[in-house]
């Protein structure tokens, strides 16, 4: 391989005659690409192949003359190519969403009205949801004060145990409020995930809608 090396500085073209790639070129009658390339001490190397160590690093491809004439980038490793796929990925959604705002409003106030739709479901069921809590937690009051009358709840020496039925649906009634309080908070949360998402889809389809700027 044909190979020479040169310090790091700026080539100018009245310099260009004397460099060492000049000689490189005056010298080979090859049509091959000449590369150009960096080693790890910062040395710029020209030649018409590129050496193994160096074969996935950032290259250039220049002509007889000294002119750059292509580019090759550095081989990405795969942290770099899933960040990549990664931003990649972002973007295509991003297009998408953009899409879908325009193809499917025709103004502001359509989306207010649907989100406000959206809303009204979310607390209904909410409603509903706490209407029955409200039912279970009068259960569970109910099912304790009749525990009261056996042990272990019982002070009375005479006392019975506690019934295997009235445990049970003491215990069925705590698990299915907890199960209810778990869903009543999930629906909460439920309702600030749609106003955020419909306040970015306003905003986003404003940004997209608006007109260019008259100029005074």
């Amino acid at each position: 391989m044909n190979s020479l090396r040169i310090a790091p500085v700026l080539l100018t073209a009245t310099l260009l005659a004397a460099s060492p790639l000049a000689s490189f070129a005056a010298t080979s009658t090859s049509d091959k690409p000449v590369y150009k390339w960096v080693d790890e001490k910062g040395v710029t190397h020209y030649g018409d192949s590129i050496p193994a160590q160096y074969a996935k690093q950032e290259r250039s491809i220049i002509n007889r003359q000294g002119i750059e004439v292509g580019h090759l980038d550095a081989e990405k490793s795969d942290a770099q190519r899933a960040a990549d796929a990664a931003r990649e990925r972002v973007t295509t959604d991003a297009r998408h969403r953009d899409q879908v705002l325009l193809t499917t409003y025709v103004s502001v106030q359509q989306i207010e009205q649907l989100r406000d739709q959206r809303l009204d479901l979310i607390e209904g069921q909410v409603k509903v949801t706490s209407q029955y809590l409200d039912t279970l937690q009068g259960r569970l009051q109910d099912l304790q004060t009749r525990s009261l009358f056996y042990r272990p709840y019982s002070t009375n020496e005479g006392a019975g145990p506690l019934p295997d039925g009235l445990a049970e649906d003491l215990v069925r009634t705590i698990k299915e409020i907890r199960l209810q309080e778990r869903n009543l908070a999930g629906k909460r949360s439920e309702q600030t995930a749609v106003r955020e998402r419909f306040q970015s889809d306003i905003q986003r389809y404003v940004e997209l809608t608006a007109g260019p700027v008259k100029k005074p």
